[in-house]
């Protein structure tokens, strides 16, 4: 097959490039990423590498690139990870994560409709629920669960995952959606929690903490997730919402100091600092649907993971230490500007 990934430059979506050439050599990929600060084309080097591996800079709500690539790629399946998704920042500019994460879905799946592909995918989150009680641990988010976003980047989202049910119902768009719980691992954007706190532990740096960190998040390895959304864009039910959580639940603060403590530095670098506005308390995810559907459980418990992404972050420092320097931004120009 011929599979569209978008947003593959950036943490989840290259995590799923690199899944696919292992585990479906077979197929051909196609990513299609912006390089807006988060996309970083060295994380993709390896995937260069391979012979039915193909790299496109462009804008998923640029509609003219868009339907150009789909008239030469002849695509069978889109998946869609392209998307503004950090939370502080949609509230800074709410603007542009109106037109990527909505404007931009619309966009892939007019071009879905008019090339009558197989299946569109839309990658979605948990946040999009809203949060649940810290008191209450005994809830869950089910499929169910009345959308009641909190943050200018939930809301886009959320308003992604209806136009995607729209499409489904008035125009037969074969789709499918996921909806994930925290997201950790390899080639993660050092301005999120866990890459944060281990890079400026690594350099004696105060770790920010929200509050006083109790914020509850369900934690989900990233190779878990891709593996769900493998199976579920392959054998998933067309029309239907799969959620796709961790069973890992922690406090921030627990997270940061299981981090000190493999790193094997002081609590003392913890600095409490105010929360933002409208932070959720607690997210967790009851995945039983695509469980007992498709046979998906996470297979990676948080102590394990946590272990495997410290370990990562330290052997891989020049990738993340060119994020921080802004390095990565002229690695682009540098590949692609005399070609």
């Amino acid at each position: 097959m011929n599979i569209l990934v978008t947003g593959g430059a950036g943490f989840i979506g290259a995590n799923f490039v690199y899944f696919q050439l292992k585990n479906h050599p077979e197929d051909r990929i196609v990513c299609l990423d912006k390089l807006t600060y988060a996309g970083n084309l060295e994380t993709l080097n390896e995937a260069m590498k391979h012979q039915n591996f193909r790299f496109v800079k462009g804008d998923i709500a640029d509609r003219e690139c868009v339907f150009n690539l789909f008239k030469e790629e002849n695509f069978d399946i889109v998946v869609n990870f392209a998307a503004e998704s950090h939370v502080d920042r949609s509230v800074e500019n709410p603007e542009i994560f109106l037109l990527t994460n909505i404007l931009g879905t619309q966009t892939l799946m007019d071009a879905c409709r008019f090339y009558s592909i197989k299946r569109y995918h839309q990658v979605s989150t948990d946040e999009v629920y809203g949060d649940l009680p810290l008191d209450r641990p005994d809830l869950f988010f089910t499929e169910d669960t009345p959308i009641h976003t909190s943050s200018p980047y939930s809301a886009s989202k959320a308003s992604a995952d209806l136009l995607v049910l729209a499409y489904a119902r008035t125009f037969k768009l074969p789709v499918s959606i996921t909806r994930c719980s925290n997201n950790y691992g390899p080639y993660h954007f050092p301005e999120k929690l866990i890459p944060l706190m281990i890079s400026r532990a690594l350099a004696n740096e105060s770790l920010p903490v929200y509050g006083k960190g109790e914020n509850i998040r369900d934690w989900l390895y990233v190779e878990d997730h891709c593996s769900a959304i493998d199976l579920v864009m392959r054998k998933g039910r067309e029309g239907e919402i799969y959620n796709v959580g961790g069973h890992n639940e922690r406090t921030n603060l627990q997270v940061v100091k299981t981090i000190l403590e493999i790193l094997g530095k002081p609590e003392t670098l913890i600095n409490y600092v105010t929360d933002r506005p409208g932070h959720d308390m607690r997210y967790a995810i009851d995945p039983t649907k695509i469980h007992s559907e498709l046979g998906w459980l996470p297979e990676t418990t948080f102590d394990e993971g946590i272990k495997r992404t410290v370990e990562w972050y330290l052997n891989n420092k020049q990738w993340w230490q060119n994020i921080l320097n802004g390095d990565y931004k002229e690695y682009y120009n540098k590949m692609y500007s005399n070609r």
